[in-house]
C-alpha cells in the first residue's frame, strides 16, 4: 500500500519554527539518517524540505534526529510511526564568568590562544 506524502501548507509561518529533537525507534533495516528524513519528510511534504529542516541525525547513544519545526508540524510529526517523543531542544548556559570557561589556574577566555598552562598538569614533552 503506497503511503501518501502530505504536502507542505502554504500557511505555515516558517519564522515560528524553532529546533526540537525527535526521538525515534532504532531503524532496523534502514540507515539511520535515511530513515530520519524519511520521517520528516511524510511531514514536510518532500526530501528536499526534510534536508533543509535537519539540523543533526543522533546515531549512536540515541536514536532520533533534531530538525527546525514549527509548532504544526511537531503536532503532525509526533503522530508518525516510529516516533516516540519530540521536545523543545535547549541550550544551558554554563555557571561562570561571561567568556570564561574555566577559572583559577589554567584558565581559558573564548579568545583562542590566550590560555595559561594549569600547574597540575605539567607541560608535555615531545
Amino acid at each position: 500500500m503506497a503511503q501518501s506524502v502530505p504536502s507542505p501548507s502554504p500557511a505555515v509561518d516558517s519564522s515560528k519554527a524553532a529546533v526540537h529533537i525527535v526521538y525515534t525507534e532504532r531503524p532496523q533495516d534502514e540507515e539511520p539518517e535515511a530513515y530520519h528524513l524519511r520521517t520528516l519528510a511524510s511531514v514536510l511534504g518532500s526530501e528536499e524540505a526534510a534536508r533543509e529542516a535537519l539540523v543533526y541525525s543522533y546515531k549512536t547513544a540515541a536514536s532520533g534526529f533534531s530538525a527546525k519545526l514549527t509548532p504544526e508540524q511537531v503536532e503532525q510529526i509526533s503522530k508518525q510511526p516510529g516516533v516516540l517523543q519530540v521536545v523543545p531542544s535547549r541550550t544551558l548556559q554554563l555557571h561562570s564568568e561571561p567568556g570564561k570557561l574555566h577559572s583559577g589556574p589554567g584558565s581559558c577566555t573564548q579568545d583562542l590562544g590566550n590560555c595559561t598552562e594549569s600547574p597540575l598538569y605539567p607541560p608535555a614533552h615531545d
